[in-house]
């Protein structure tokens, strides 16, 4: 089963709402979150990426940081207002890209069953990303970014959405990448009618916020015996059958002293190359940018048989044949000399680093499917770092948990 509870929410007024909406925190750098800061001084992101308001060069992790965050939330609470409900409620949150559209219940979900791996990961989290989202959460005292759940869909929770949406959102803005965010409000016996039936949802994954989730657990133990609201975390939990997952693509910095001939040569050795576009033709192929020409690698056939599903993923083969056998990057999760780009950004980007001299190589990856997650999810494996990118993104700002 899983628990959901309802909670409330510190959330914008509807009218502050577009100006307090903010990208998730990890998904800028601090330079880009600087320019969309500084017209707008209720963005949420003055919350979630303090350093914003500190000169270039400023240590991101210092106390001053975390002080601030909290004098900036405080401050946003007064001037937006934000608003904290009156009655504990379950949220329906939908998200329409294009003709792309998705909903979500968003609720607190259980800290003990997380750590008890009910709610399935599929991710390792980085320590030095915890203990920073760890202690924002304790200065703070709130979860300023919600963490992306899916579950096997369900037809009582779809009826249940059809029924809430209906009525009037709480939120209706169009954030400036296009995408549409609407949220209803359920209280009462409409929000005991969610929790009931996600206990008969077997099981919850994470699709994205592995460090948020692992924060929240930490925060948990920091504030034992201080808050109970401590042992719930905020998340969005989409069914599987609307999720949208793009690639997740790579680009390396150089090709460890070989020059561009000697490089695809070698790769020759190992897969078949041929001319290609900057898209793979479908899962087990790769396509690679490389001295201004897009060649496709086939890489079927080379993965493990039998054993963990995520050796199978097409970003964990191009690891194990080509990245370190031939470029030599030995942990992705670590080496400086390779750089990830979410497929939100397009392939243009891979080209643009490769042609302007940041890399010697981009790779243009086939997304994996929420299959592939639940799968690996399902048999307790770890898919290889930057595997999965979602979009749409859910905003930062418009549902707070206070704890």
């Amino acid at each position: 089963m899983a628990s959901v509870r309802p909670f409330a929410a510190l959330r914008p007024a509807p009218g502050a709402a577009p100006h307090v909406a903010s990208v998730p925190y990890d998904v800028v750098s601090t330079e880009e979150a600087r320019a969309m800061t500084r017209d707008n001084p209720l963005s949420f992101l003055r919350v979630t990426r303090s350093e914003v308001d500190f000169p270039p060069g400023a240590d991101p992790y210092g106390d001053a940081i975390y002080a601030k965050a909290r004098e900036n939330l405080e401050e946003i609470k007064a001037a937006a207002p934000l608003v904290r409900e009156s009655e504990p409620a379950v949220y329906f949150y939908r998200l329409k890209m294009g003709d792309h559209e998705q909903t979500g219940v968003a609720a607190c979900f259980s800290v003990g069953e997380y750590d008890r791996d009910l709610i399935k990961k599929h991710e390792k989290t980085r320590r030095d990303k915890e203990d920073a989202r760890t202690r924002h959460i304790v200065e703070t005292r709130a979860q300023t970014g919600v963490v992306f759940l899916t579950y096997r869909a369900s037809k009582q929770i779809d009826r249940l959405e059809a029924a809430a949406c209906a009525g009037e959102p709480l939120f209706d803005l169009t954030a400036p990448d296009g995408v549409r965010h609407r949220i209803w409000k359920v209280t009462g016996g409409g929000a005991q009618a969610v929790v009931d039936a996600f206990a008969k949802v077997p099981a919850l994954y994470i699709a994205d916020g592995h460090h948020r989730a692992a924060s929240a657990a930490r925060a948990r133990e920091a504030l034992a015996g201080k808050s109970a609201e401590a042992e719930w975390f905020i998340a969005v939990a989409f069914p599987d059958n609307q999720m949208n997952i793009l690639p997740y693509n790579r680009v390396v910095k150089d090709l460890k002293g070989q020059t561009p001939a000697a490089f695809l040569e070698a790769l020759s050795g190992v897969a078949p190359v041929t001319k290609g576009t900057d898209t793979p033709t479908g899962r087990g192929r790769v396509s690679m940018y490389l001295s201004g020409a897009w060649h496709e690698i086939d890489l079927r056939g080379l993965a493990p048989d039998g054993g963990d599903p995520a050796d199978a993923l097409d970003v964990a083969v191009l690891e194990a044949r080509v990245l370190r056998p031939l470029l030599g990057i030995e942990d992705v999760r670590t080496d400086k000399r390779i750089d990830f780009v979410g497929g939100i950004r397009g392939t243009g980007e891979l080209v643009s680093r490769v042609d302007g001299g940041d890399a010697a190589v981009a790779f243009s990856m086939h997304p994996v499917t929420i299959d592939d997650l639940m799968t690996v999810s399902d048999t307790g494996g770890i898919m290889p770092p930057k595997s999965t990118w979602f979009e749409p993104k859910l905003r930062d700002g418009l549902l707070v948990h206070e704890i």
